[in-house]
């Protein structure tokens, strides 16, 4: 009788084990859900800031370029109003890059661009959106990376298969930035 209590017992311990580990695990993954959640929103505030910074520049060459000006307001229309995934994310950075990339041609065939105080200061706060976005991105990433190491670790990963989270994808590395010059 004893005996079998103590039985008992230890499978009833074995169970509220398991059931713990189950219910931290599950708050531990929804906490990074979330924070990975959060980091891809911030950048997409931040994406949408840095085109709307963009769109001011764009006005401004309006007079100097009109089929340049043109060219960049259709591009700039095609921009998404919000940044849900990763590969969002990589999709508006791309557009926006090519954006300021044209930008900075046509701004260097009108120098009197340049030499309008505001210009400067867009210039400025955009230099200043991209440095957000960067933080933010590292932030995404390192987030995804806590999230999918969870996801995959054993024994978390069996519960995070029968919560049915899934893996995350990583922001890519921004293309122009990845080949610095040699130093010598």
């Amino acid at each position: 009788m004893v005996t079998a209590l103590i039985i008992i017992g230890f499978i009833v311990f074995l169970i509220a084990m398991v059931a713990l580990y189950i219910f931290s695990t599950q708050r531990t993954l929804v906490n990074l859900d979330e924070l990975s959640n959060n980091a891809l929103s911030q950048i997409s505030v931040q994406l949408s800031t840095r085109w709307d910074a963009v769109s001011a520049l764009v006005k401004m060459t309006e007079k100097y370029a009109k089929h340049e000006h043109d060219t960049l307001v259709e591009t700039i229309a095609q921009r998404r109003a919000a940044a849900t995934t990763a590969n969002d994310i990589n999709e508006q950075q791309s557009a926006l890059s090519d954006v300021l990339n044209r930008l900075m041609v046509l701004t260097e065939n009108y120098p009197q661009i340049q030499a309008l105080p505001l210009y400067a200061q867009t210039m400025q706060s955009i230099q200043g959106y991209e440095e957000n976005v960067r933080r933010s991105r590292m932030v995404y990433n390192d987030s995804v990376t806590k999230i999918n190491r969870m996801i995959r670790q054993w024994p978390s990963s069996f519960v995070a298969s029968m919560l049915h989270f899934g893996l995350r994808d990583y922001l890519e590395k921004e293309e122009e930035k990845k080949d610095f010059p040699p130093i010598d």
